[in-house]
């Protein structure tokens, strides 16, 4: 049996086969993707330091942080809802994108350059407000992505697809988490202006504004969108039981309770990964700078510290290009295995390359700390969708893709609530121990994802056998 005679689970449903893509095809469709996570990349690795530099204290980090994943929480669902029943000139889920990286550019220039406007508002609320403005702008432009690789591909490649996408999520993290360490290197001053932040940081960000926009201009003009009557020969039309007298915020409340039980229980993994992530973005660089260099006292304007944070971002840099490679093993893997064992592994090995930093004292052996944190970021990235692209109902890609995000935010937000205080009160300021938590999250992830129902490979299982029989 070929590839290409392997039934779509669509059929089943009197429905066309949706038509398989080349690489290419992929390629392009996914490239906007390398530019939102070159942006996402300078965000993770510098906003702590940018904001520490700005006045903030360590224990604060968590609520400044807490407004990207509630910005996320309320603008997915909204925009996966709209690009669902959009349709013009430009397609379905590019307006979108075009939008969203506009937008974005302008809020990765402002945001270095906060501290010029502290002579009317304090640079730190200016800070604060720029990463919010900026998470808002990177979700509009995030959002429809995940939904464009489900329209455009079958089951059988959907693996593949979320794949290509995360290689260049990798790519793109991997350039933009190490460029203010590049650009240190080269000769641009890593030490701070008159406003708190140094030169290699403000120009990274501009490089990152232009390629962000060019990036996502690439997907724009090289790929394609099916029109809706085309898209309805291969996926179907909405149930008009369910939504036919809903609209806007009553129709995402409608479709929220809903949700696929395998959307639910991916709604725990998700958790567990995600409050992970959260720490160990916000708390890395003072990790390293107090567990690892051993700085005391008010360092957050020192060069020290902004060597702690350069190495950090290398750190980075390394494990987005061990998940820019990993990314391409995980069809293979998956099928190997099985899409719920390749995640479960994946994340075991993220959660023991967070507990890992607690044992080293050479900056130097952060890079091999950060191997396994990479494969659990390349999985974090693919498989959830994989698993969740074959539950999805009918023209409901984008507001389920958008929900989802509920189990990406909700546990950033609780963390941004409570790991400040955590860190203060139990930890005494040792945000080392953060870290070590969040790898035995990770860990608890790759338990409860054992226990997920993957509707879309007992779907696809069952179209294999039906094909065979023919």
């Amino acid at each position: 049996m070929s590839a290409g005679n392997v039934l779509s689970p669509n059929d089943s449903k009197g429905l066309l086969p949706t038509p398989k893509l080349s690489l290419l095809q992929i390629f392009t469709m996914s490239f906007g993707f390398l530019g939102i996570q070159f942006g996402f990349a300078l965000q993770n690795g510098n906003t702590s330091r940018i904001l520490r530099s700005f006045g903030a204290d360590v224990d604060q980090l968590p609520m400044f942080w807490i407004v990207a994943p509630l910005v996320g929480m309320i603008v997915q669902p909204i925009i996966g809802h709209y690009s669902d029943k959009t349709w013009n000139r430009i397609g379905r889920r590019k307006p979108y994108f075009l939008v969203g990286a506009l937008l974005s550019s302008t809020a990765l220039i402002f945001l270095p350059n906060s501290g010029s406007l502290a002579g009317i508002i304090p640079a730190l609320w200016i800070g604060a407000g720029m990463v919010m403005v900026m998470d808002a702008s990177f979700n509009v432009a995030m959002e429809p992505f995940r939904a464009l690789v489900a329209d455009n591909l079958p089951q059988s490649q959907s693996t593949l697809g979320f794949s290509i996408q995360t290689f260049l999520i990798g790519l793109g993290a991997v350039v933009g988490s190490a460029l203010p360490d590049i650009l240190a290197k080269s000769g641009v001053s890593m030490v701070a202006d008159a406003d708190g932040i140094a030169p290699n940081i403000k120009i990274a960000f501009y490089i990152g504004a232009a390629v962000f926009v060019s990036a996502i201009l690439v997907t724009i003009f090289f790929s394609k969108e099916y029109p809706p009557a085309e898209y309805e020969k291969y996926h179907g039309s909405v149930p008009e039981d369910k939504t036919k007298h809903k609209s806007g915020l009553s129709e995402i409340f409608a479709d929220f309770k809903n949700m696929p039980r395998t959307m639910k229980q991916l709604g725990l993994v998700q958790f567990f990964s995600w409050f992970a992530l959260f720490t160990m973005w916000v708390f890395t660089t003072d990790a390293v700078a107090t567990h690892i260099y051993g700085l005391t006292g008010d360092y957050a304007k020192s060069v020290e510290f902004n060597e702690a944070g350069n190495k950090v971002g290398t750190a980075f840099a390394w494990y987005n290009f061990i998940a820019m490679l990993y990314a391409l093993l995980l069809p293979f893997i998956a099928r190997k295995v099985g899409r719920k064992m390749t995640h479960a592994l994946s994340l075991f090995a993220g959660g023991v390359g967070l507990i890992s930093i607690y044992f080293i004292k050479d900056p130097a052996m952060l890079k091999y700390c950060m191997i396994g944190i990479g494969l659990a970021w390349a999985s974090i990235l693919a498989m959830p969708y994989v698993i969740l692209s074959g539950c999805i109902p009918a023209g409901k890609l984008g507001i389920y893709m958008g929900i989802f995000n509920f189990f990406i935010t909700l546990p950033q937000i609780i963390n941004g609530l409570f790991g400040g205080a955590i860190v203060k009160h139990i930890y005494g300021g040792q945000t080392i121990y953060a870290i070590v938590l969040a790898g035995f999250f990770l860990i608890c992830g790759a338990v409860s994802v054992l226990f997920v129902y993957d509707e879309g490979a007992v779907k696809l299982k069952q179209q294999q056998i039906l094909n065979l029989g023919k």
